[in-house]
């Protein structure tokens, strides 16, 4: 399989020199991979930090500046950061107003960041966490106990982000981030298996006229296999998948997110079935985003999460952000 790569071991690392060439308002340590927003540490502002295995670009990284990350840590790819990582990234972003951790539910995670929360308290720094789990696809999975990690860790970031940039204190940033995540659903859809740089080829098998529902961000096996549907039977299912579990009954914020390997205009096709069925369950969508942002390398397929908002939520979501993968109102 053909790669845009030197080789497989220096994939991260000439990532994150290509992320520091192409944004100078972040400050990219490449050889102890945490990436920090340049005028970090914020005078009074709480800090978020987050992090995880590389290959789900633009998650991290690429959310690092005013209005969402103060810092990401990325680990190899599909694996995840170090504590060392995590506590160096706190200490560059704290200002004594804390930080918040915000993990996706991976055992790898879940344990590394628990470690580094222990290590940074001992450096004198307070921590908080708000962990990651939206995905209804199934209730354990391969690297998790209990529900998956996915596309809420967007909606998490930004609306999380907006309320220490409001100067909110440590414990209602965390309130909002669990907030969030409570009211938060998901499920994905593989039409291909995705590649890692170290195998070179397909990390599971995925004959070419099926499609795997309820797929996780590594490849974990989902619900179930069934021969290819339309894009308008992909919909009614992952939408009665989302809408089964989180019974909305505020408007919703829409994520419909590409795994890496879809086109926009596969996309904005298929966003037209999700407005639909919506529409036939007389859920009102507040705002949408369309677009490739919690990835899974080259895999072919969409996710589709929802979050159910209010008042204070929607304003958060709009509120000014810049970073490298999102931005509006700056």
């Amino acid at each position: 399989m053909k790669m845009l790569i030197n080789v497989p071991e220096t994939v991260v690392p000439d990532a994150l020199r290509g992320l520091a060439a192409a944004h100078p308002e972040l400050t990219v340590d490449v050889e102890n991979r945490v990436v920090v927003r340049r005028d970090a540490p914020v005078e009074g502002k709480v800090a978020l930090v987050s992090g995880g295995g590389s290959g789900h670009e633009p998650l991290h990284g690429g959310f690092v500046g005013p209005g969402m990350l103060s810092a990401a840590c990325p680990g190899e790819v599909f694996t995840s950061p170090v504590p060392d990582q995590m506590v160096r990234a706190a200490a560059a972003v704290d200002s004594g107003a804390g930080v918040l951790f915000v993990v996706k539910n991976y055992t790898g995670d879940v344990l590394n960041f628990d470690m580094a929360a222990e290590l940074a308290e001992d450096e004198g720094v307070q921590i908080a966490k708000v962990l990651v789990n939206d995905d209804v696809a199934v209730q354990d999975s391969t690297y998790t106990a209990g529900r998956r990690g996915t596309g809420a860790t967007l909606f998490v970031h930004k609306i999380a982000g907006a309320a220490a940039d409001e100067g909110m204190p440590l414990d209602q940033v965390a309130a909002i981030g669990h907030r969030v995540n409570e009211r938060a659903r998901t499920f994905g859809v593989a039409l291909s298996a995705c590649s890692t740089p170290a195998k070179g080829s397909p990390t599971f098998d995925l004959p070419a006229g099926e499609l795997e529902l309820g797929i996780g961000i590594h490849g974990e096996p989902g619900r179930e296999r069934r021969p290819m549907m339309t894009s308008r039977e992909i919909a009614d299912y992952v939408l009665d998948s989302v809408l089964t579990d989180l019974q909305p009954r505020n408007p919703v914020l829409v994520l419909v997110n590409g795994m890496g390997a879809t086109p926009l205009i596969e996309l904005y096709g298929f966003h037209a079935e999700v407005a639909r069925v919506l529409g036939e369950r007389k859920v009102t969508v507040a705002r949408t985003l369309v677009g490739n942002y919690v990835t899974s390398l080259d895999m072919a397929g969409v996710s589709v999460t929802l979050c159910e908002i209010d008042e204070e939520l929607l304003r958060l979501w709009d509120a000014p952000v810049r970073t490298p993968a999102l931005r509006w109102g700056v």
